[in-house]
C-alpha cells in the first residue's frame, strides 16, 4: 500500500481502520500514525498501547502454537507455511537456548522470519516468563522508536496546513523511511540466517 493511500485511510477512519491495518503493516502504520499524532489526529499514548498489545498478542499466539500445538496437523501445516523445516530447526533451537534475548531482537526485526522463529521458541519450550519479557522489551524498542520518529517528523512541520502545503516532501520522506525500514529488516534476516547456520555448524 502506498504512503498516500495509507495516510488517506487512517485520516478517514482513525482508530477504526488503524487497528486492522496494524495487523497488516504494523511498523509502517506506526510511523504514519505517530506523524498524525503530532498533528492532533491521535493520542500518542493510546497508539503506544494499541501497538504494544497487538504485537505481544501476535507473538503470544505464535508461541502458543509452537508450544501446545506443535504436533497437530494444523500446526505442522502452519510451520511449513512459515518456513520451519527439520533442516534448520536444530540451529534455531540452539539460538533460543543460548542467545534468547538476541534471537528475539533479530527475529522480530527480520523480514519474513519473525513468525518462524517465534513459533520455534514455543516448540523448544522456552520459559513463558522469559519469552514474554523479551517480546515486550523488543516491542517497546521497535514501536516506541517508530512512533517517536513519526511524532517528531510531524512536529517538524508544525501544522496540518504546512503538511498539506508540503505534501510531496512529506510523502517522499515517508517513502524513504519505509524503504529504509524494509532494507534494515532484510539485513536483519540475513544476519539471523547467518547465526542460525553458525549454530548448526557447531553440532
Amino acid at each position: 500500500m502506498s504512503p498516500d493511500a495509507l495516510t488517506h485511510l487512517i485520516l478517514q477512519y482513525r482508530y477504526w481502520i488503524l487497528i486492522p491495518l496494524c495487523f497488516v503493516e504494523g511498523p509502517i502504520v506506526a510511523f504514519v500514525a505517530g506523524t498524525l499524532a503530532s498533528l492532533g489526529y491521535f493520542d500518542l499514548y493510546i497508539l503506544a498501547a494499541i501497538f504494544f498489545v497487538r504485537d505481544v498478542a501476535v507473538d503470544g499466539l505464535m508461541y502458543v502454537i509452537g508450544r501446545f500445538a506443535g504436533q497437530t496437523r494444523f500446526a505442522k501445516w502452519f510451520l511449513k507455511k512459515v518456513g520451519v523445516t527439520g533442516e534448520h530447526l536444530k540451529g534455531v533451537h540452539k539460538l533460543w537456548e543460548n542467545h534468547a534475548g538476541k534471537t528475539m531482537f533479530f527475529s522480530k526485526l527480520s523480514y519474513g522470519l519473525a513468525a518462524t522463529f517465534i513459533v520455534v521458541a514455543g516448540l523448544v519450550k522456552m520459559s513463558p516468563k522469559k519469552f514474554f519479557a523479551y517480546a515486550a522489551l523488543v516491542t517497546v524498542m521497535q514501536y516506541g522508536t517508530l512512533l517517536v520518529l513519526g511524532y517528531y517528523f510531524g512536529n517538524a512541520f508544525g501544522t496540518v496546513s504546512k503538511v498539506l502545503n508540503n505534501l510531496g516532501l512529506v510523502l517522499l520522506v515517508v517513502s524513504l523511511v519505509i524503504t529504509g525500514y524494509y532494507a534494515f529488516t532484510h539485513f536483519m534476516s540475513r544476519r539471523l540466517r547467518q547465526q542460525e547456520k553458525e549454530e548448526e555448524s557447531k553440532e
